[in-house]
């Protein structure tokens, strides 16, 4: 039997807050915002993350020492997403790669993993309950090719910071007057 259009609708809709959850957590790390990061899991999860298995309060205190004394800035993506719900629990795979730079800002490390979840809906609302961030691969790239020249014209962009004042918090997004139309020339040769 086809499902109807409304149960259809109630799992895309679940599935979509489920991949917010996910999401939440990564800006939660890369902004450094503790009450973002806090709001992608239930208080009684557990996050296996292999350095460290905790409660989302424990884990927290240990990613924002980690991040903040180990690296000078790092990002969390993530990719590949699949989710099969049952009920209010749901069962959640998402690829993620992570970039950091150390302290110095010298050495870049790159990998690549999975977070193996199980979501749960509680008072209507989707969290983690429980998680293993499962590493696949790691490394350190080559030396980037894009000249210090190019690099510090894509840091106009925007400010870059690991709190509040990061660029992604401007509410209106703007982008100022006298930014239009900067090397549009070189496109226009290419």
């Amino acid at each position: 039997m086809e499902p109807t259009l409304e149960t259809m609708v109630r799992e895309l809709y679940d599935k979509q807050k489920i991949r917010e959850v996910v999401t939440r957590y990564c800006r939660g790390v890369d902004r450094m915002d503790r009450d973002l990061f806090l709001s992608a899991y239930h208080p009684d999860a557990i996050d296996d993350h292999g350095f460290v298995v905790a409660g989302p309060e424990a884990f927290w205190a240990w990613v924002h020492h980690y991040h903040t004394t180990a690296q000078s800035t790092h990002q969390h993506i993530i990719t590949n997403h699949s989710c099969e719900l049952d009920g209010n629990i749901a069962h959640a795979e998402t690829y993620w790669l992570f970039a950091a730079l150390d302290r110095n800002g010298r050495n870049l490390t790159i990998g690549g993993g999975r977070y193996v979840d199980r979501m749960e809906k509680r008072d209507g609302e989707w969290r983690i309950a429980a998680r293993k961030c499962v590493p696949d691969w790691g490394g350190q790239p080559v030396e980037t090719q894009i000249s210090p020249e190019a690099r510090a014209m894509l840091a106009q962009s925007g400010t870059v910071a690991r709190d509040a004042s990061d660029c992604s918090y401007e509410r209106p997004l703007t982008i100022p007057e006298e930014r239009i139309g900067i090397n549009v020339d070189i496109l226009a040769g290419a």
